[in-house]
């Protein structure tokens, strides 16, 4: 069996332990509960009294002008407004949403090239003889492919693959999970160039689309390096004492690995992946000369795109087909965008966003600044258990966070910050993550193991996030 046969078995198990943990999962649709918060937020347009701040042009972007808010006429939103928001939201949130979609097909031409999955392959291989490499260069990896694609549900294939090299190395299931899940979740966190969170997020905010990378990658090494002690201390216990292990469906005393050897790269992938890599070299080049901006960035990722199509030998068709695929994969997310939207749409047309902005402006205008924006790092941690997709996330919350943060005296750069810290680190707790459910799901390891595990590593990265944002305050993190 050769390595694209291996993945695309693992594929296929994956993907029915998936479907049957979507059965089995029970709890409000995320667009259930964003259409209850519009229907809540058109009969605080009866309730809460119109309002109105001026607003200015400074630099392209448009801020709130503190001290002039004034009372004006009602103008509550009917049943016809609460309904007709959401295809406005859409529509508002058009650009967004189309390049979450477009993002959606390039990983999916992509993924139909294998060169991913090979690549993980021939590092399993490799690293299985070099068992003190496995933890950092693995973890490395998912955290780039976290931090630069914001890669999730995708990364689900590995998990089978890695979690029995592991278990042959004298290492647990929860050291294979590990691996993938906590390096994901670090450079997700992260996010040097996710373009889900941090490029929604800062459109959303009129900022360079991926400007203050450079606190990002201190705080992505940071977390890295916390990561892998954190890995490599478990799996340490558990060679020495494996009783200390857990193992989920596996068993220690009788685990086959199945991987070859002597898995190599094929000439074609290694372009592949050399178009990846040539394809994030433009972009930082582009958004730091030329200022590009999401729809631009869209562009490059369709045009890069074919050409990995084309270089990977796919027929234009299938081409096309994958594309399509990919885009079906982040369906739900993009269209999440444009229901959160629906909100924002509700609160303008009933002019009471400004209110509430005077209201929350008042309340934490006697708080430092630094604890403001830990306020909102709290409040976005809060949401995660709700609202679970960070675009969409960042489409529910930066319309309100970006304002308030330009009325108290917070930069708009560390808004998002508390926003993807916020999103980022909860992933891995939460119940409502399909995402860690799924992994729990094809291993077999229980919820209740999984959390008293990663809790300390949880409260952790809460810490490096405390700390984070006061630095990020006290530089005045920006560009604005």
């Amino acid at each position: 069996m050769n390595s694209n046969q291996k993945v695309d078995v693992v594929n296929e198990d994956v993907n029915v332990n998936i479907k049957e943990k979507h059965k089995e999962r029970k709890g409000l649709n995320t667009f259930v509960l964003l259409f209850i918060i519009v229907i809540i937020a058109a009969i605080l347009t009866y309730i809460v009294p119109a309002g109105s701040f001026e607003r200015a042009e400074e630099n392209g972007r448009t801020i709130v002008q503190a001290g002039t808010f004034e009372y004006i006429d009602s103008s509550p939103v009917g049943l016809l407004g609460v309904v007709g928001s959401i295809p406005l939201g859409m529509i508002e949130a058009a650009g967004v949403v189309f390049f979450v979609l477009i993002m959606g097909g390039y990983f999916g031409i992509l993924k139909a090239t294998g060169a991913i999955d090979e690549l993980i392959l021939m590092l399993s291989n490799t690293l299985a003889q070099r068992e003190k490499l496995i933890i950092p260069t693995l973890v490395l990896f998912f955290a780039l492919l976290g931090a630069l694609t914001g890669a999730a549900e995708s990364n689900l294939v590995y998990i089978p693959i890695l979690v029995p090299l592991v278990i042959a190395l004298g290492f647990d299931t929860i050291t294979g999970l590990a691996i993938v899940l906590v390096g994901a979740s670090v450079g997700f966190t992260a996010a040097i160039m996710n373009p889900f969170t941090i490029g929604v997020a800062q459109e959303l905010a009129d900022l360079p689309i991926f400007s203050g990378i450079g606190l990002r990658l201190i705080l992505l090494i940071v977390l890295y390096v916390i990561a892998v002690y954190f890995i490599h201390r478990h799996a340490m216990k558990v060679k020495k004492n494996p009783d200390l292990g857990h193992y989920g469906y596996y068993s220690r005393d009788d685990i086959n690995h199945h991987l070859g050897a002597n898995t190599k790269m094929s000439t074609t992938n290694k372009l592949i992946l050399l178009l990846f890599a040539l394809n994030f070299v433009v972009l930082i080049f582009g958004v730091l000369k030329y200022n590009w901006f999401i729809l631009d960035i869209a562009g490059l990722f369709l045009l890069f795109a074919i050409l990995i199509g084309l270089v990977g030998r796919l027929h234009p068709n299938s081409i096309a087909e994958n594309f399509m695929l990919g885009t079906k994969e982040l369906l739900e997310g993009a269209l999440i965008i444009g229901v959160a939207r629906s909100i924002l749409v509700v609160l303008e047309q009933g002019h009471i966003m400004d209110t509430l902005l005077y209201h929350a402006g008042n309340l934490i205008v006697n708080i430092p600044v630094a604890f403001t924006a830990l306020g909102m790092f709290g409040i976005q941690m809060t949401l995660d258990f709700f609202v679970p997709s960070g675009s969409g996330k960042a489409a529910l919350t930066m319309p309100i966070m970006i304002p308030l943060s330009d009325l108290v005296g917070v930069t708009r750069q560390t808004a998002i910050l508390a926003y993807q810290l916020g999103d980022g680190i909860t992933n891995l707790f939460f119940p409502t993550s399909s995402y860690l459910m799924a992994a729990l799901a094809i291993t077999g390891m229980a919820y209740s193991k999984w959390v008293k595990w990663i809790l300390p590593f949880l409260v952790i990265q809460v810490i490096c996030g405390i700390i984070a944002l006061l630095v990020a305050q006290y530089i005045q993190y920006g560009p604005f």
